[in-house]
């Protein structure tokens, strides 16, 4: 570069290339795309169902049909894929309306791949909305207090991620964070012939705060205790690395932060240190404190939104996963 003595650029004055909205748009290093977005949603059994969740507005419980058309609308406005979360009818000890061949998650597949098939349908692979008591995997209670078994769940997650699979799944996505899950399924979506499906492992999934709304759209706030003895710690960085390093090598074919906005240095550091595809997931709380300021006047929805999932692009993310995807697929027409 042509610097002077002082290190300075001689000629150089950056507002030159900011003074109309083409020369800004031709000199933009970073773009927001409608193909970068995937829509959570959460499935519940019945019909013509759409509950309202309090915490999240805009965001409801839907019955299959009722979610089929929310997933139209996202599509017709070239929102990619969706992100199926379940609340089963019943919940036990064995989760075993994660991996029930016609559970809740199961019969929305089908649905969604027989009506939308041009859609992806990625799929939540954890146990806790399925648990009586909330957690993500198989607990036992001793003298000590109770805990969660890692090994034993992994079959069961297995076991849920294959019948995603089976039932049309284009992605499993487990969010679990078990150690050795990546692995389990991988091996048993190849022993059943599912060689093509993906794996996008939330693979830096921490224990936060951010995640409160989601506990009641999911049903799944935990009867005792906390998770904080398998999610991560939020302090710490050099093991998310560690951890997305583990997924990786165990077949994890894409990698997911979470949450997003407050762990951008985490989102930037995996991206530049294995350059897989990486996905953001801006959680509930995110979604929900831009709602809530933007109701009192306090800001610009629109603009607030958009700035964020920028900031997320912009720290490496390829994969926007946004409760707000279908009203940022209308503000990129």
């Amino acid at each position: 570069m042509n610097v002077n003595s002082t290190g300075q650029f001689p000629s150089y004055r950056p507002r030159r290339l900011r003074q109309s909205p083409a020369l800004r748009r031709m000199v933009r290093e970073t773009h927001l795309s409608v193909a970068q977005l995937v829509l959570p949603l959460f499935a519940r059994a019945g019909r013509k169902l759409r509950r309202p969740i309090a915490a999240m507005p805009g965001v409801f419980q839907l019955s299959p049909d009722e979610l089929l058309k929310e997933a139209a609308q996202a599509h017709a406005l070239g929102v990619p894929a969706v992100l199926l979360f379940g609340i089963p009818e019943t919940k036990d000890a064995k989760a075993s309306g994660a991996y029930a061949k016609n559970g809740i998650v199961q019969q929305t597949v089908r649905l969604l791949k027989r009506e939308l098939p041009e859609l992806l349908v990625i799929t939540d692979v954890c146990l806790c909305e399925y648990m009586e008591h909330g957690h993500c995997g198989i607990v036992e209670r001793d003298s000590r207090g109770a805990r969660i078994l890692n090994d034993p769940t992994l079959k069961l997650l297995a076991r849920a991620a294959a019948s995603h699979a089976e039932a049309g799944a284009d992605i499993v996505a487990p969010s679990d964070m078990m150690d050795g899950r990546v692995r389990a399924i991988r091996e048993r979506l190849d022993e059943l012939g599912f060689t093509e499906t993906p794996i996008l492992s939330y693979a830096a999934k921490f224990a936060s705060a951010y995640y409160g709304p989601f506990r009641e759209a999911a049903e799944s706030t935990p009867q005792f205790g906390d998770r904080r003895s398998y999610q991560m710690d939020p302090a710490n960085a050099n093991e998310a690395l560690r951890e997305v390093a583990l997924d990786i090598q165990e077949g994890a074919d894409m990698v997911m932060v979470k949450p997003a906005l407050a762990y951008l240095d985490i989102l930037y550091r995996v991206k530049m240190e294995f350059g897989y595809p990486t996905a953001a997931y801006a959680v509930s709380a995110e979604y929900s404190m831009v709602k809530a300021a933007a109701a009192k006047g306090w800001i610009d929805e629109r603009a607030v939104t958009l700035e964020s999932l920028l900031a997320m692009r912009r720290a490496g993310a390829d994969i926007l996963i946004t409760y707000a995807a279908t009203d940022v697929a209308r503000w990129l027409k």
